[in-house]
C-alpha cells in the first residue's frame, strides 16, 4: 500500500523547485493571496524553526517578530499557492528543531551566520 501512495505522489504530484534552507535559516516567502477575484504576492519573513515530513508532505515553519508579538506560520513545500522563497542569512544552529527560539527575545534571539 505504502508503495502505491509513493509511486502515486513520486509520479502526479508537482513538486516546486525551491533553494536548500534549514532551521536558523532566515528566509522569505511569497505566497498568492485571493481577495475576491483580485490576486496579489505577500511575503512572510522570518527565521525557520524546522523542517518536517517528507516527499508531499513535508512542511516548515517560520516565526517573525510583529511588534512585540510572535507571529509562527506553517507553509507545506508543496502548497501551490507559494511562488517563491529566498534564503536571505544562513544561520549557524546545531538543531533540526529550534522551539527555544520562542522564549527568546532581543539580543539573546540572535543567531550567529554560518560562514562559506
Amino acid at each position: 500500500m505504502d508503495s502505491i501512495i509513493k509511486y502515486v505522489q513520486d509520479e502526479y504530484a508537482e513538486t516546486k523547485d525551491f533553494p536548500d534552507f534549514a532551521a536558523g535559516d532566515t528566509i522569505t516567502v511569497y505566497y498568492k493571496i485571493k481577495e475576491g477575484n483580485k490576486e496579489r504576492i505577500q511575503f512572510f519573513r522570518g527565521v525557520v524553526l524546522q523542517r518536517r515530513g517528507s516527499g508531499t508532505t513535508e512542511t516548515f515553519t517560520i516565526r517573525k517578530m510583529s511588534g512585540s508579538v510572535g507571529v509562527e506560520r506553517i507553509f507545506p513545500v508543496n502548497m501551490p499557492a507559494l511562488d517563491k522563497v529566498e534564503v536571505n542569512k544562513r544561520g549557524k544552529v546545531r538543531r533540526s528543531r529550534i522551539f527555544y527560539q520562542r522564549e527568546r527575545t532581543g539580543k539573546a534571539a540572535r543567531i550567529k551566520e554560518r560562514r562559506m
